[in-house]
């Protein structure tokens, strides 16, 4: 990307980004500087010191601020961000929520639909990680039993889970170049956003919802996809077990789980692959088999498609 043509020249935080950073967004899509949050920093004085597209549609960014006085507004930016502070803060706080400031380890959780102004009298350093909604409530079938379109992400300020400003941390201490120091990247990002979902989650206000399965369906069908990975599964076969047609269940899965079958069920074996990998030493046509692949040809195709790595060198890195 010639530096005529380079967006980044047209943002101040931008303007001074080192070779490395100025690399990550040029190797990006086509928007990548399309999240919002992201790009009002970007309008700031604040100075990008580290990107990354951690994979899986993931973005991560820390960020340094020494200023004087001055306000930094987000308005229904339409993808969720995770800020964690690292340095400073002290003296940052949110319009509307006098008397509470910033920190190392203070957490924000700033949704899609939120909006906010925040003053800004304070040195400050911060790792942002960028998602959209579905990144969230995918997995909410699986971790809280609920369906995807029933949750979003609380708006909260300046709150206290050390664990997942752990999780922020170690994702600041591990390298973004490569594509090993990447893989370990994206696994905390995705460790961080299920901490985020379990501690704050919340029931989307005044949703009634219509279509879908009863959530004894879904709860048969979810139980029914995780106890038989290993075995061939078909539309037909998981029609029969709610005494539903074929078509009408293919509808209402999706409304319920947020991917048609054949996705949720190919999201869960590679699901299941990853877990195994980390955490065991069988033989990688074991794996295979366990997570109902046809052979290991297949299976290490489908997860290099997936994760960006053969299973091999998944395990290699984070086993």
């Amino acid at each position: 990307m010639s530096s005529s043509t380079d967006p980044a020249d047209a943002l101040p935080a931008l303007r001074h980004a080192t070779p490395a950073v100025r690399a990550a967004l040029s190797s990006a899509p086509a928007d990548a500087l399309g999240h919002a949050v992201f790009r009002t920093m970007c309008g700031t004085d604040a100075q990008l010191e580290r990107f990354a597209w951690l994979g899986d549609g993931l973005a991560a960014a820390v960020w340094q601020r020494d200023t004087a006085t001055a306000e930094t507004v987000y308005s229904e930016p339409g993808h969720h961000t995770l800020s964690c502070y690292l340095h400073g803060g002290y003296r940052i706080e949110r319009k509307g929520a006098p008397g509470h400031y910033g920190g190392p380890g203070r957490l924000c959780a700033l949704p899609d639909w939120h909006e906010s102004s925040w003053m800004v009298r304070d040195s400050l350093r911060l790792v942002h990680v960028y998602f959209m909604p579905e990144h969230f409530t995918r997995r909410a079938v699986v971790e809280l039993d609920r369906e995807p379109r029933e949750l979003t992400l609380q708006d909260r300020t300046y709150f206290d889970h050390p664990p997942l400003a752990r999780l922020c941390e170690a994702l600041v201490e591990t390298s973004w170049q490569g594509a090993d120091h990447l893989l370990r990247a994206n696994e905390i990002a995705h460790d961080a956003l299920s901490g985020l979902l379990r501690s704050q989650a919340m029931l989307r206000p005044g949703l009634r919802l219509r279509g879908g399965l009863a959530p004894h369906l879904r709860r048969r069908l979810a139980d029914f996809i995780e106890a038989h990975l290993h075995e061939p599964l078909t539309l037909g076969l998981l029609a029969q077990l709610v005494n539903l047609s074929e078509f009408h269940l293919a509808r209402m899965f999706r409304i319920s789980f947020g991917l048609p079958p054949s996705g949720w069920i190919a999201a869960r074996r590679i699901d299941r692959a990853r877990g195994l990998l980390r955490s065991g030493s069988l033989p990688l046509q074991q794996v295979a088999d366990a997570c109902g692949y046809a052979d290991l040809s297949h299976f290490s195709h489908r997860f290099r498609a997936a994760v960006g790595v053969p299973p091999g060198q998944y395990r290699r890195i984070l086993g």
